[in-house]
């Protein structure tokens, strides 16, 4: 069965700018109609890597915080930690990176609330019961949300081949031992050549894991003790813990779905999806760097439908025309994927295929434009 899937393709006027547009788009939607008198709303968000230019602007998320205040809900702008060490491993540096990057909660009408506590390890099994993951590890701030809604920048990514509302869910939601059930089922990689014999990350630690080798005085570790929390990720300032990346792209996605489903299953209401189609570079929020756009701003969709909205944000963008210059090699026509030219390790559906086959949704959708 096909999932209707809203689309304003942001043309404005004087009577109906930006903010009314979207406004606009939320309604014919019904998004307030899930929505009950002070409902705390968790409004998940990227809030971009320190070096980043192409993520959302906050000036286009208000409208969507405005409208769910409204409704009578009491939204906050949430994210979890990053498993690698940047400007987002733990909630003191990531708040930090949200307000530099402008998201002032007083602007906003909001708070930041990083989901996963301090450092990463808030989080709630959720049975999932899957091909990969028996259960998934939701950062507890996000798990206890009564809704929730993903905003999310549609690009490539250079592991997933795109990023949109189903990555900002299964990934994005996942405290640091989900992240790190999804990439690898091994512990961390150890780099004993950076080690310092600090032994931060021997007393961050739980299961006595990993510990300092007597014959060199740098840092080992015991996989069988390791349960991959993350921890030793920001505990270690000198690289010498790093991850390790031994899941094939498929079982990757397939992982991420999963926790995807993981995420919705701590709601009793539907999730709703905002997938703004703009700036569409070739890699994630999280390099660091922002390149050129590979295809022209596109527009807005709104769905209930996590699958069915990036399904239909993927086809928008693959059907409109290529820009110059980007990472796009040159003959790339318009019907052809973008991603899988940029991203030529992924599989030819993203993980798309094995959403759909878990229930997350439909890869058929009514395309309803504004």
């Amino acid at each position: 069965m096909s999932s209707d899937v809203y689309f304003w393709n942001l043309r404005a006027t004087q009577k109906a700018p930006f903010h009314k547009r979207l406004r606009s788009l939320l309604k014919a939607a019904k998004a307030g109609d899930q929505i009950s008198e002070g409902d705390l709303a968790a409004v998940k968000i990227h809030f971009g890597e320190h070096g980043t230019t192409g993520f959302l602007r906050p000036l286009w998320v208000k409208p969507i915080l405005d409208f769910i205040r409204e409704a009578g809900g009491k939204p906050f702008l949430t994210d979890a930690s990053t498993l690698y060490v940047g400007q987002r491993g733990d909630a003191v540096s990531h708040h930090m990176c949200a307000a530099r990057h402008g998201w002032d909660p007083l602007i906003m009408e909001a708070p930041v609330i990083i989901a996963d506590g301090l450092k990463g390890g808030d989080e709630e099994a959720v049975p999932v019961c899957g091909k990969h993951i028996d259960e998934a590890y939701i950062a507890k701030g996000i798990a206890d949300a009564d809704f929730f809604v993903s905003v999310n920048h549609f690009k490539g990514h250079e592991l997933a081949g795109y990023g949109g509302a189903l990555k900002n869910i299964g990934m994005g939601c996942a405290s640091k031992k989900g992240k790190m059930q999804q990439h690898f089922s091994t512990g961390p990689q150890v780099k004993a050549e950076n080690c310092e014999g600090c032994e931060s990350c021997i007393k961050v630690c739980k299961t006595n894991a990993l510990y300092i080798d007597e014959d060199t005085g740098k840092i080992a570790l015991n996989p069988e003790r390791c349960v991959g929390c993350g921890g030793c990720f920001v505990a270690c300032r000198y690289e010498a813990l790093q991850v390790n990346w031994k899941i094939g792209v498929q079982e990757f996605l397939e992982r991420m779905m999963e926790y995807a489903l993981g995420v919705i299953k701590t709601k009793a209401k539907p999730c709703l999806h905002v997938n703004f189609v703009m700036d569409v570079v070739p890699d994630c929020d999280c390099v660091g760097f922002t390149d050129a756009p590979i295809c022209p701003d596109i527009g807005i969709l709104v769905s209930f439908d996590p699958v069915a909205i990036d399904q239909a944000s993927m086809d928008l963008v693959d059907d409109a025309p290529s820009l110059y210059p980007s990472q796009l090699p040159f003959g790339v026509m318009p019907g052809q994927s973008k991603f899988a030219a940029i991203h030529q390790n992924v599989p030819e559906h993203m993980g798309l295929d094995y959403a759909e086959k878990i229930g997350l949704g439909s890869r058929e959708y009514n395309l309803i434009k504004l």
